[in-house]
């Protein structure tokens, strides 16, 4: 479960780190290409899909929280 939610992860910050690029690179003048939109739209994807993901396996009992209080107290 934790090399899925590493690989997550890292497909996340590679679609973030893909929309600065394209948002940064110039050479296009004023017209954006919609890759930009594409990679933000596959790291919204990703994330979605991490959630869901981790609630279901959550839901199926494979994972278990940690029990760990929410107060110092």
């Amino acid at each position: 479960m934790n090399f899925v939610i590493l690989i997550a992860f890292i497909g996340i910050l590679g679609a973030l780190a893909a929309a600065g690029f394209f948002m940064l690179r110039k050479g296009h003048g004023d017209k954006r290409s919609p890759s930009m939109a594409r990679a933000l739209a596959v790291r919204v994807g990703v994330s979605v899909a991490l959630f869901l993901v981790i609630l279901f396996c959550w839901w199926m009992g494979w994972i278990q929280p940690t029990g760990v209080p929410l107060s110092s107290r």
